[in-house]
């Protein structure tokens, strides 16, 4: 199963290759900068490192398990292939500590990644991309809700930065959306669970594995933009590398009996700085329902752009060699 696997990752990878073509800086679409965003997915390819994501936030209790505080501590690095084709690899650390109870810690599943940019207008702003994620079932820790099966997830991602409005609307030239819409497929329909009730009886309980549709946007102010493309208002260092931002993360089940169509999530508004070599990223958590929990949470980020820190280094491709520094030195 996992040659399968990595025969499919391999050719989708060499195919991808051969239709890859030009494109521009990461994260630039014209003079629009598009940050890499904390909770979703963003739609551009790059050479980059995210490390630490933290995140901590206090789960619901749902049937026997008791309400308890998750902490997440991930990291992703991310590799051009060509200009337009990236691939990555990202791992996360869990701390779970239910009330009353022992606190579990554990890594998750594996995930690799590959995404595509196939379309990019710089008048306009806007990308377009579409890419593949596999969680390597196995490779995590079970009791930290680490997946014994793998999950393909396809999903398209899109940005766009409104710079080409008329100039009567100036003051919304600095806004951008990203978002992105996927969904989860495992490989395995079903998971059964074999348990011993007060009489020594084996029960069988068996758990479905839904498909979900995975999606979320973003709304940005880019005050970098404001400032050098639309009107100079005199802010000062920090403020004028900052993007306030607010994210969408959602998770509708498809075909789970039970919660089939019932959306959980989270609306993440926060602030982004950005940097010559990296940028910081700071957000609350907020539960969009009952289901998705009560409590608020928070998520922080360290993100490195290694093709500006060593281009020489980070930003070589097996296809097109060395591309270079994605921003203007």
């Amino acid at each position: 199963m996992r040659s399968k696997h990595v025969t499919f990752v391999v050719s989708l990878i060499a195919a991808l290759a051969a239709m890859a073509g030009t494109a521009g800086a990461h994260g630039m679409a014209g003079k629009r900068f598009f940050p890499a965003t904390l909770g979703i997915d963003d739609p551009f390819v790059a050479d980059e490192l995210s490390l630490p994501t933290v995140s901590s936030i206090k789960l619901r209790g749902e049937g026997d398990q008791p309400p308890t505080r998750a902490t997440d501590i991930s990291g992703e690095f991310s590799k051009r292939l060509s200009p337009n084709l990236g691939f990555s690899l990202g791992g996360d650390w869990r701390l779970l500590d239910p009330d009353h109870s022992k606190t579990v810690t554990g890594f998750d599943n594996l995930e690799v990644a590959l995404k595509y940019v196939f379309f990019r207008s710089d008048p306009h702003e806007m990308l377009l991309s579409t890419g593949i994620s596999w969680d390597v079932g196995g490779t995590g820790y079970s009791k930290v809700g680490a997946e014994g099966f793998d999950t393909i997830t396809p999903a398209l991602f899109f940005g766009k930065g409104f710079g080409d409005l008329p100039d009567a609307l100036d003051l919304v030239k600095p806004v951008a959306v990203t978002g992105t819409f996927g969904v989860s497929i495992p490989t395995r329909h079903a998971t059964k669970h074999f348990n011993l009730d007060e009489d020594g009886n084996v029960e069988v309980e068996r758990e479905v594995n839904a498909s979900a549709a995975k999606w979320g946007f973003t709304v940005q102010y880019n005050l970098q933009y404001l400032q050098s493309y639309v009107r100079d208002v005199g802010l000062p260092a920090p403020l004028n590398r900052m993007i306030p931002i607010v994210e969408f993360v959602m998770q509708t089940p498809l075909d789970d009996p039970k919660n089939a169509g019932r959306t959980t999530g989270t609306v993440n508004p926060g602030i982004i700085w950005f940097g010559r070599y990296l940028q910081l990223g700071l957000e609350a958590v907020i539960p969009v329902n009952e289901r998705s929990g009560k409590n608020v949470g928070v998520i922080g980020q360290i993100h490195f752009y290694l093709d500006d820190i060593a281009p020489q280094i980070f930003s070589w491709t097996p296809f097109h060699g060395v591309l270079g520094p994605t921003q203007p030195r």
